[in-house]
């Protein structure tokens, strides 16, 4: 199982959280293609590394959160708050 480290409540069960989906993914303005949407709606990245995600602490705290993970490994390289910026990992 995977541990997720909450930035408010330390150490948990993945089992506690609810994934969120890729994060510092921006929405098109307003007035774009259906096409454009479309893309910003379904496609995403699915990259073999590093990856950065949004997570809750649905069962805990309920805060959102960012999380760099290894998609290969499942090693967790850095948890920070959502304004923070992201830095290479």
């Amino acid at each position: 199982m995977l541990r997720i480290p909450c930035p408010h409540c330390g150490l948990r069960d993945e089992a506690e959280f609810s994934f969120g989906g890729p994060s510092h993914v921006t929405r098109p303005a307003f007035e774009v293609s259906d096409a454009t949407w479309a893309n910003y709606l379904f496609v995403r990245q699915n990259p073999k590394g590093m990856h950065f995600e949004r997570w809750s602490h649905a069962y805990g705290c309920g805060r959102w959160f960012n999380l760099a993970r290894d998609t290969v490994t499942h090693r967790v390289a850095m948890v920070y708050l959502y304004g923070d910026r992201k830095s290479v990992v």
